[in-house]
């Protein structure tokens, strides 16, 4: 069965209807069987539904209406979505289905928080407003705040990963739970909180809200924070990982208090194999890179893993924003000045 492109143009599958149509007329027998496969009728409607069959869907009108609720969330237009609401609520309330690029399905409120980080894939802008208000329509309009039974992960999780405050202020405002769990086989932190996922992925602002709001912290690595956790009671590990997370969180006094503990700049954790360097590189804090650097961090160090630098990762991660763009000039600085 073909899904749907993740761009997709709906005066193409018109396009698509009226050449099978014609196909079907020329008695194309190839074309004749799809068309035949739902009506007796060949006709424009029958070839339409054809289309929309094969793409998994009962009806025309349904596949058109999913078209139309992926660009609506897209662009995040209020007005658009206001009418699309108004017109079919269940578009609200129902999974996105048949994408080529959510093949297991997507929620709305998750797919909403998604488009942060999905931007160029969708050649949507870098920076594109609305995403709190498009949130706060569907969850008026009867959005389950933490999913759908089954998901891999609550919306939560999702806009803690994807570093979406706006969609995690409403989803908290809205009540939704914040210490709820990623199944044990989803991508990203198995089994994580919104709390893990924040962390691991460096979306600081959205960490530290779900903190404020009560979320439950379960260590330092987490928390980026040694407010609870004297940096000489934790095991060498826990300073290792606790390392990389203040530097990607650009908890600078965390940092300074680790080093200051005995805690080595330049050795990954067992677990993850992950260099603090490298990783506040690829996310692009220029003030973690700069403070890591100050204690001796090694810039043409090799991760374990990957085998790259912390310039390779910048480049390899980087989105184009400012973080990036000055971490690199930091990074090549150093390295020019070993020469």
């Amino acid at each position: 069965m073909p899904e749907l492109p993740a761009r997709p143009d709906l005066d193409h599958l018109r396009h698509q209807a009226r050449d099978l149509l014609r196909a079907a007329r020329r008695d194309d027998a190839a074309a004749l069987a799809r068309v035949r496969a739902v009506s007796d009728r060949v006709v424009l409607a029958s070839a339409q539904l054809a289309v929309a069959r094969e793409h998994g869907f009962p009806s025309w009108a349904g596949l058109k209406l999913e078209v139309e609720r992926r660009d609506v969330l897209n662009r995040r237009d209020p007005t658009r979505l206001a009418e699309l609401l108004a017109r079919h609520p269940e578009a609200a309330t129902t999974r996105m289905e048949n994408w080529a690029d959510h093949r297991k399905g997507a929620d709305v409120l998750g797919y909403l928080a998604m488009l942060r980080l999905d931007h160029r894939r969708l050649g949507l802008p870098r920076d594109l407003p609305g995403s709190d208000a498009a949130a706060r329509a569907l969850i008026d309009a009867g959005a389950p705040v933490d999913g759908h039974p089954g998901d891999q992960e609550t919306p939560l999780i999702t806009a803690a990963s994807c570093g979406d405050v706006g969609v995690a202020e409403v989803l908290i405002a809205a009540g939704a739970d914040l210490d709820a769990t990623a199944a044990p086989d989803s991508g990203g932190v198995p089994g994580g909180t919104a709390v893990e996922h924040a962390a691991v992925f460096g979306m600081t602002e959205v960490l530290d809200l779900l903190v404020a709001a009560g979320a439950r912290v379960d260590s330092p690595e987490m928390a980026a924070d040694l407010s609870a956790w004297p940096p000489e009671r934790l095991g060498p590990q826990c300073r290792l990982r606790s390392l990389v997370f203040a530097a990607d969180h650009q908890r600078l006094e965390v940092v300074d208090r680790l080093v200051a503990a005995g805690t080595p700049v330049n050795e990954a954790d067992a677990d993850w194999q992950r260099l603090p360097l490298h990783v506040a590189a690829a996310n692009g804090k220029p003030a973690g890179v700069r403070r890591l650097l100050a204690h001796g961090a090694d810039p043409t160090l090799r991760d374990p893993r990957h085998l790259r630098t912390p310039l390779e990762w910048c480049e390899r991660s980087g989105d184009g924003g400012p973080g990036h763009a000055e971490v690199a000039a930091v990074l090549l600085e150093q390295m020019e000045q070993r020469l």
